[in-house]
């Protein structure tokens, strides 16, 4: 299914599912909570018969969203003209998703600093009895509004301690790509 086409139908779930919880005067989920979507894969999705490495971004993207939208961000940051923009994403493939299976996204944020904002996205598929993981991103994203980059907790609220070794290596290797990128211009 094409990435826009997924978003739309995200967005439109993900407003109906927040206004529904709000009538029924339920608390809705908070910035620091995970925030679980369910995606189907479809034939537009797969090469012959197992997710395309690229869909699984998409998925993200999508997960983001709903995520934005669950956790009340999505106002506060369209009144302030605050957009987020990811600047760097890591994937990890354990196993191949396949054509019409269900797939859960559970996205939370890992970390934040002044800067950036350090989202999971896991990915989970199985039968009711038997639920695996078949894939975790990392996207580390920023929070814009126009040229300007927003602190994270402007908008999230959140304060964390010391980052997981997991960003922290991450945030090596970024470092690491871009000084031999530096080196070789």
């Amino acid at each position: 299914m094409s990435g826009l086409i997924r978003n739309f139908l995200t967005v439109i779930l993900a407003l109906f599912a927040y206004c529904i919880v709000r009538r029924r005067a339920a608390a809705t989920a908070s910035a620091g909570d995970r925030v679980t979507s369910y995606f189907w894969i479809t034939p537009w999705d797969t090469g012959i018969r197992t997710l395309k490495s690229d869909k699984y971004f998409q998925l993200a993207e999508s997960a983001q969203l709903d995520f934005v939208i669950k956790t009340a961000l999505l106002r506060p940051m369209l009144s302030s003209g605050t957009a987020f923009v990811n600047v760097s994403q890591l994937a990890s493939f354990m196993k191949p998703l396949h054509i019409f299976q269900r797939v859960r996204v559970e996205t939370r944020i890992m970390h934040a600093d002044e800067k950036c904002a350090y989202f999971s996205h896991a990915f989970y598929a199985g039968d009711a009895l038997h639920v695996e993981p078949h894939a975790e991103l990392l996207v580390k994203m920023k929070f814009k509004r126009g040229r300007l980059t927003v602190n994270p907790f402007e908008l999230l609220g959140l304060r964390f301690e010391e980052p997981p070794a997991q960003l922290l290596a991450w945030e090596q290797a970024l470092a690491v790509m871009t000084s031999l990128r530096n080196a070789s211009q």
